[in-house]
C-alpha cells in the first residue's frame, strides 16, 4: 500500500512539472557593426622605385693637354660656369698668339693691296694702265681681304680653345669624384673626362606598373578629371619623406624582359636628404576611384568559395553577403562589388553571428582599442578573421 502511495506522488509530480512553462530564448548577441557608404577613394599603389639625378653632365677635356690642377672638392655642390680643372694654357697661348700674327700679317696685305687697287682704279679711265693690270690689282685686294676673314676665323678658334683650358662645370650640381690625375695628358684624340655633376634638386624616381595595373588606372581615370598623380617616397626607417612627387612621364611601350611599363616622377630635394641610385619605398596616387566602399579588414573572411562579409539585415538576421576587394587600403579593403550603401557589416562579434539568425547590431568603435560587445574578448573579431 505504501509503495503504491509513493507512486501516485510521483506522478503526480511529473504532471504539474511538464505543466509548467519553457526557458526564455536567450537575447540576440551584440555585434559590433559599420554603416557603409560609397565615395571616391584615392587609388594608391605601393611600388618600389630608384632616385636618378635630374640632370648628369659629363666634364670632359675638349682640347689637348697635361691637365695642372684640379680647383673643386670632389663631392661638393658647384655653381653652372664654376672652374673645376685647369689644362696646361702655355701651348694654347702659343697658338693664339700665332693666329694674331697670322691676322696681323694678313691685314698688313690687305692695306697694301687696297691701295693697289684704289690707284688702278683712278688710272683705268685716263688709259694710264691696262686692263690686264687693273684685273689683278683688284683680285689682289679681294685676296687679301679674304686672308683677313680667314685670320679672324683663326684667332677665334684659337681664343676658344685657350678658354677650354679652363675646364668649367657645365650646370649647378653635385660634382663627383676626379676620374684623371694631375700630370695626365688629356684630350689626345678623344674628350678625356674628367668628372661628373649631378643635379640632385630635384630628383626623379623611376619605377614601373605591370600593363594590368596600369590598365587599372586608365579605367579608374577614363571618364573623370584627374589632377595631377602624386608619388610620396619613405625613406629607409619607414617615414614618408616631407615633399610630394608628381607622376610627370609614363611611357606606353611594354619592356619584353619584364613586362612592365616605365613611369617616372619628379621629387623636390632643396636640403640634398635624397641621393641618386637609392632604392626607395613610394606610394603612388594614381587617381580616384569613384562609388567604391571601406570595410574594415576586420571584418572581411574568406572561404573556399570567395571573400565575404556579415551584415545585420533590415530584419535584424545575419546575412552573408559575397564581395569582391580590389586591394587593400590602410587598414581597410576596397570593395567594389557585393555590398550596397547603408549595409550594416559587422566587425567585432563575428565568432557569435550567423547567418539567418538574429543579431543586435551596435555601433562598432574602432577608436577604442576596436573594444568587443560586452561578453567578448578584444582579440575576438582578429580571431575570426578568414
Amino acid at each position: 500500500m505504501r509503495r503504491y502511495s509513493f507512486a501516485l506522488l510521483a506522478l503526480a509530480t511529473v504532471a504539474a512539472c511538464s505543466k509548467q512553462a519553457p526557458p526564455p530564448a536567450p537575447p540576440p548577441p551584440e555585434v559590433g557593426v559599420v554603416t557603409l557608404n560609397p565615395g571616391n577613394v584615392a587609388l594608391q599603389k605601393d611600388l618600389v622605385g630608384r632616385l636618378a639625378a635630374f640632370r648628369s653632365a659629363d666634364v670632359r677635356a675638349r682640347v689637348p693637354g697635361v691637365l695642372q690642377k684640379r680647383v673643386y672638392e670632389e663631392g661638393s655642390d658647384v655653381r653652372e660656369g664654376q672652374l673645376l680643372f685647369v689644362i696646361d694654357p702655355a701651348p694654347l697661348q702659343a697658338a693664339l698668339s700665332q693666329s694674331q700674327a697670322s691676322l696681323a700679317q694678313a691685314q698688313a696685305n690687305y692695306t697694301n693691296a687696297k691701295v693697289a687697287a684704289d690707284r688702278a682704279r683712278q688710272l683705268a679711265p685716263t688709259k694710264f694702265i691696262s686692263r690686264s693690270d687693273l684685273d689683278n690689282a683688284l683680285a689682289a685686294e679681294r685676296s687679301a681681304a679674304a686672308s683677313v676673314q680667314a685670320g679672324k676665323a683663326s684667332v677665334d678658334s684659337a681664343r676658344i680653345n685657350l678658354g677650354y683650358a679652363s675646364v668649367r662645370s657645365p650646370i649647378a650640381g653635385r660634382a663627383g669624384k676626379q676620374q684623371v690625375t694631375e700630370g695626365a695628358l688629356v684630350g689626345q684624340g678623344d674628350a678625356t673626362l674628367l668628372t661628373t655633376v649631378d643635379q640632385v634638386d630635384p630628383l626623379y624616381v623611376n619605377f614601373s606598373l605591370s600593363v594590368a595595373e596600369l590598365e587599372q588606372v586608365r579605367s579608374v581615370q577614363r571618364g573623370s578629371a584627374q589632377g595631377q598623380t602624386q608619388v610620396q617616397v619613405l625613406l629607409p626607417d619607414g617615414t614618408p619623406y616631407e615633399r610630394m612627387g608628381v607622376l610627370d612621364f609614363s611611357g606606353d611601350v611594354v619592356d619584353p624582359s619584364t613586362g612592365a611599363i616605365s613611369l617616372r616622377a619628379r621629387i623636390p630635394n632643396p636640403d640634398k636628404t635624397l641621393l641618386p641610385g637609392t632604392y626607395v619605398t613610394l606610394k603612388a596616387t594614381l587617381g580616384q576611384q569613384p562609388n567604391v566602399f571601406l570595410v574594415p579588414q576586420e571584418a572581411v573572411q574568406r572561404d573556399a568559395n570567395s571573400a565575404y562579409v556579415l551584415a545585420v539585415g533590415k530584419d535584424g538576421k545575419v546575412v552573408r553577403k559575397d564581395i569582391a576587394t580590389d586591394r587593400s587600403q590602410g587598414a581597410n579593403w576596397v570593395v567594389s562589388k557585393g555590398v550596397a550603401a547603408g549595409d550594416q557589416v559587422i566587425v567585432s562579434g563575428l565568432q557569435r553571428a550567423q547567418a539567418g539568425q538574429p543579431a543586435k547590431a551596435v555601433p562598432y568603435q574602432a577608436d577604442a582599442g576596436k573594444a568587443a560587445p560586452p561578453g567578448e574578448k578584444k582579440d575576438g573579431a582578429a580571431a575570426a578573421k578568414g
